[in-house]
This record gives structure tokens, sequence and C-alpha cells, in this order.
């Protein structure tokens, strides 16, 4: 199973046409949150079908600059994992949407209590998976992925506890866009591709009940 995730894309869509190719060979494509920049459902359907032009097997799930409105667009379309999962194919994969409290008031931030709530009820539909990809646009505090520019960790101390405690095979977040790289935090790869729009973007594979997943950048 070839699986494609990215996410930040804030309704720049031309990186999907640069990797037609590669995104219509996968079973499954995801998209990690940031869909707009303060948008609407209207944009969000924009990018959304932008994707599903090319492949229609599609996952998706707000991140902190999209909307509660585009949240409810994406249930309405059958698509979100926001707070849920999915099995597929053995694979499962479960989401948290959104992003923790920011200084900047953006319009889809919640505690640390309400992640943990999204992110056990989306574990609880795929703990019987035998491979488990949780999406988390706000990674996990103290990582190579959540550190901004002045060396400050500003993400999830939820995140962290959530994946010492259940070690999804894979984690892949987004939200910080300057921490574009990988970690691990006990048998759990982490995987921050950065904006879309800047070329990064990751590719996971299922083979054999083990998944593996690197990233990549189109030019």
């Amino acid at each position: 199973m070839k699986i494609i995730a990215m996410g930040d894309i804030h309704e720049r869509t031309g990186g999907f046409n640069i990797l037609e190719k590669e995104i219509s060979s996968a079973d499954l494509v995801i998209i990690t949150g940031d869909l707009t920049q303060f948008g609407n459902k209207e944009k969000a359907a924009m990018v959304i079908y932008s994707v599903k032009g090319i492949n229609p097997n599609i996952l998706a799930q707000v991140g902190n600059l999209d909307s509660l409105e585009i949240d409810a667009f994406l249930t309405r379309k059958g698509v979100n994992i926001h707070g849920s999962g999915r099995i597929i194919e053995g694979v499962g994969v479960f989401g948290c949407g959104g992003s923790g409290y920011t200084p900047f008031r953006t319009p889809v931030e919640f505690s640390e209590d309400e992640l943990k709530t999204f992110l056990e009820n989306g574990y609880r539909d795929v703990c019987d998976s035998p491979v488990k990809i949780l999406i988390c646009h706000t990674p996990p505090v103290n990582t190579k992925v959540d550190m901004i520019k002045s060396g400050a960790h500003v993400g999830s101390k939820a995140v962290r506890k959530f994946i010492e405690k259940h070690q999804p095979d894979l984690c892949i977040t987004g939200h910080i866009h300057e921490a574009s790289g990988e970690d691990i935090i006990g048998k759990t790869k982490v995987l921050n591709p950065g904006p879309f729009y800047e070329g990064g973007y990751v590719v996971i594979n299922v083979e054999k009940g083990k998944a593996e997943a690197e990233l990549r950048y189109y030019t």
C-alpha cells in the first residue's frame, strides 16, 4: 500500500499538478491540515477537488488556519479523520487536527485536554489494526519537528504523551513550517514535511505489516 501525505497547503494547489504522476499512483492521499489560509469551505473544496481530480482516494482534516465550517464540510464529504480513524487494508489511519493554543488566536485551536480526547477517540477506531499511522497537525513537543526559529519548542505535550503511550508506527505532522524534518519517539517515527507549497511531502509504503516513510521534495 502506498500513501502520499502532505499539509500546510494554504490554498496553493500548484504542487498537485507537479506531482500528478506520484499522486495518481498512490492507494491513498492524506491532507494533514491547513488546506486554507483563514479560508472558507469553498476554498477547502478547491483543495479537495484538486486532489480528487487526480486521485479520488483522499482523507483530510483541518489545521489551525482552517475553520470548524471546513471541519463540517470534510465530514459531509466523508473524508474527515479529525478525532476519528479508518482501517484500510489493515492500515489504521487516525487524525487530530487544529493545534494547541497559539499567541495568534487562530480559528481552530484546542486545549491539551481536547487534543488528548481527539487522539484517544481516533485511536479507538484503529486500535485493532496491525499498522497504525497518526496524522496530527500539531507536532509533539521537544522534538526536531516542533522548533520555531527562536529555538523554542512549541509542540503539544498531549501529543507527545499519547505517542509515548501508544507508539503508533508513524506520526505525520506539520504546522511548524520551519521545522521540517524527522525524529523518533520510542518506536514511532515522526515526520514533518514542511509546507506543501514549498515542496515537502511524505511517501509511506506499507508491506507485510511494516510501514516505511520518507520525506520527499518536488521542485
